[in-house]
């Protein structure tokens, strides 16, 4: 199961609301026999990042303690969820490069806690997306199929402070600048053995539900040829 919303928010009604909601998530999954909910960490963009790391452990520390007794895995997604002007600065996701997870990870030190990785948030942040693969190898729990491409003319003309949709678009798997042989190549490597999801997020296929139905074809059969029927 997934919900993903800023459980840091700086509203503390806000806040409240979605951890009540994050915890009526758990128990549907429970309920249903599913063994792990994908979320965010949440920011708020208006503190620095060592007041939102404190935030962390008080926030946090006791929604992985419901987790674990629920034997529920929690994934968080590497997403910035930075994308328009009131998410600006550093998003809305707290979980966004290698030195965020090794401090969150040491602040909850939780075996239920782990990653949803998706490659596709480290091309535009300019960050490896194959060498974390390694380094985070027990903690990557879910993986997502999507592609980006940079628009240099579009990045030339705004610079990386402009808001990231301005110079970058999400792509279906093999229409933008990953490599999925060297990022499948990985999982293999560490026996990544988790479930994965193509994450079909191509405004190019948003036209209709035919063009939405084109774009899941596309990506499956592309996939194929890296990780089989």
């Amino acid at each position: 199961l997934a919900y993903y919303p800023n459980l840091l928010d700086e509203d503390q009604e806000t806040r409240e609301v979605a951890i009540n909601h994050l915890y009526k998530v758990f128990e549907a999954a429970k309920n249903l026999g599913v063994p792990m909910v994908n979320t965010f960490i949440g920011r708020n963009h208006t503190k620095s990042l060592e007041e939102n790391f404190e935030l962390v452990g008080q926030i946090w520390k006791p929604i992985m303690v419901k987790a674990e007794e629920l034997g529920l895995k929690i994934a968080i997604e590497n997403c910035p969820m930075l994308f328009s002007n009131d998410e600006w600065p550093g998003g809305k996701n707290l979980m966004t490069s290698p030195r965020n997870w090794r401090r969150v990870f040491e602040i909850l030190n939780s075996n239920n806690l782990g990653l949803n990785y998706d490659p596709s948030h480290f091309v535009w942040q300019q960050i490896d997306y194959i060498k974390p693969i390694y380094e985070f190898k027990d903690k990557i729990f879910h993986v997502h199929f999507k592609d980006l491409t940079i628009y240099k003319d579009r990045l030339n003309d705004v610079g990386i402070m402009g808001v990231p949709l301005e110079y970058m678009e999400p792509k279906l798997p093999g229409l933008g600048d990953i490599d999925w042989g060297k990022y499948c190549s990985a999982l293999y490597d560490i026996g990544f053995k988790g479930h994965a999801c193509i994450e079909v997020e191509d405004r190019a296929f948003e036209e209709n539900v035919e063009m939405k139905k084109k774009s899941v074809t596309i990506s499956s059969k592309y996939l194929k040829n890296f990780i089989g029927d």
